[in-house]
């Protein structure tokens, strides 16, 4: 930490900054915030209390654009991620031009967009898909650092900006001029920059339904959870019923938001929202509503294992209570329920006496935590068919539970589907990274269909991740094996693929 910054103002600077800008820094960093706090004392001449009261309670914009250069991260590239490009050109805007509307217009934002190459590559791939003369593609980028914006502005990059762009992309849409290379004009224009604090509550930038998409990718992460939830919201509000929002590699909105549905195409990730409910921006242990949704709970553009669930649903209608009427008199709220006995239970492979007492607690059917040790019990004794539609009736009221997946793999695997049963692994170590038994799973998947490099990939991940895997989710999903036993299992595993771990 710079010495000259004493501790409590450095704590309001950081606080500050999270209110303001949105970016939250953890103890490791205080050291470089001490030095852009003093670095800003030093330009401004200020004492420390005048600029945090300026920082707190004044607009502030010049001091939090100076920030925004100082704090945010601007290099990337063009078509970063290509197979979400894919997913844009091939499953997003024809369905969003199948929508009636008048005007025919498609409205693209690329939120926190940099130096422009994700917006301009949102550009080209508009270009080259929607080739009806009838349909516009308006395309928006935002970002609060006003440096990268300038450069964004000018539209040269060097070669390293297009290493993941093919050769004949660049010879359409570039030219070369010294050692930079020059985007083409007609898309260069297609492009509208503007200086945005995505942290804001904006209006005019989050206007209601304004967009058919956005990429808001590898911002959020690093956001404080508070700040990103109310981004996740201003999202859900901007974009149209069925809009699509997509987000970095290592973002999911697990845990954050129930406003959407996940989508799984082209090898990626992404998000569509839910026609019925374009706002609810979730808070931690709340749920959706009882109901079957309008769409499926996860819908790959394949099909694939969505039709198992499809085919479920009237079962798992029977299943879900009948919702109270709205003039019904109010239940009494429901006795707290300890599954500290279950788990115990489970423990010692009393499944029967286990699932017994799941089905005698309070809150059975409704919460989502006690819903997966019944599902987790009833795979355990065997009961594959009654823990999938348990999965099921917990998808739900959580799309975004990895456990259920996991889950749901096991019970695709045991019916023979292991191509389903990869799908379902692959959702939950998506939402969950930190979560081994996918991976595990993955992994002895692929040894058994021959696929040794894809064996050697996940089973490596996964033996990573059991060494410091929860003991309490070992015990729910490690199907009666410890950590030890697990890890032996991918070491063994990995020297039959011809890795020495």
């Amino acid at each position: 930490m710079n010495r000259h910054v004493a501790r409590p103002d450095l704590e309001r600077f950081r606080a500050a900054i999270i209110q303001r800008i949105g970016l939250q820094f953890d103890d490791a960093r205080l050291g470089f915030l001490g030095e852009v706090f003093q670095r800003r004392l030093d330009r401004l001449g200020r004492t420390s209390d005048a600029y945090l009261q300026g920082l707190e309670y004044q607009s502030a914009g010049g001091e939090i654009s100076a920030l925004a250069q100082e704090l945010t991260v601007g290099e990337t590239y063009f078509f970063r991620n290509n197979e979400q490009f894919r997913a844009l050109a091939e499953v997003v805007l024809p369905e969003r031009m199948r929508v009636d509307r008048a005007p025919r217009v498609l409205r693209l934002l690329s939120a926190g967009c940099a130096s422009g190459e994700e917006a301009y590559s949102l550009a080209i791939v508009a270009r080259e898909a929607v080739q009806d003369p009838s349909w516009q593609v308006v395309i928006r980028a935002v970002d609060l650092n006003p440096a990268v914006l300038e450069k964004a502005a000018r539209a040269r990059y060097s070669p390293w900006a297009l290493r993941d762009t093919s050769p004949d992309v660049q010879r359409k849409w570039f030219r070369t001029d010294g050692r930079e290379l020059v985007l083409e004009d007609s898309v260069r224009a297609a492009v509208k920059f503007d200086s945005g604090n995505l942290a804001s509550d904006d209006p005019e930038l989050w206007a209601p339904a304004a967009y058919d998409a956005i990429f808001c990718r590898n911002v959020l992460m690093y956001f404080a959870p508070e700040q990103m939830r109310a981004v996740i919201a201003r999202i859900s509000q901007s974009l149209v019923p069925g809009g699509f929002l997509f987000l970095g590699h290592a973002e999911t909105l697990r845990g954050v938001s129930d406003a959407f549905h996940l989508r799984h195409s082209h090898e990626t990730f992404y998000y569509e929202l839910k026609e019925e409910n374009r706002s609810d921006c979730r808070q931690p242990g709340q749920s959706l509503p009882r109901s079957i949704p309008g769409g499926i709970p996860i819908v790959p553009m394949d099909g694939a294992w969505v039709d198992a669930i499809r085919e479920a649903t009237e079962r798992v209608a029977a299943l879900v209570p009948t919702p109270i009427a709205a003039d019904a008199p109010a239940s009494p709220p429901p006795l707290p329920w300890d599954p500290a006995p279950a788990l115990d239970l489970l423990r010692r492979e009393r499944f029967t006496e286990a699932l017994d007492h799941v089905r005698a607690g309070p809150a059975t059917g409704k919460d989502p935590d006690v819903l997966l040790l019944e599902a987790t019990l009833l795979a355990h004794s065997g009961q594959l068919v009654a823990a999938e539609d348990t999965c099921l009736r917990l998808l739900l009221i959580d799309e975004l539970n990895a456990g259920a997946h996991y889950l749901l793999a096991l019970c695709r695997e045991h019916s023979g589907n292991r191509e389903r049963a990869g799908e379902h692994d692959r959702v939950a170590a998506y939402l969950d990274p930190s979560f081994a038994m996918p991976r595990l799973h993955l992994g002895l998947l692929a040894r058994r269909a021959g696929d040794r490099n894809a064996a050697r990939s996940e089973l490596a991940q996964a033996l990573v991740l059991l060494r410091r895997e929860d003991a309490s989710r070992l015990l729910l999903f490690g199907g009666g094996f410890g950590r030890e036993a697990l890890m032996a299992l991918c070491e063994s595993s990995l020297k039959e693929c011809g890795v020495r771990p």
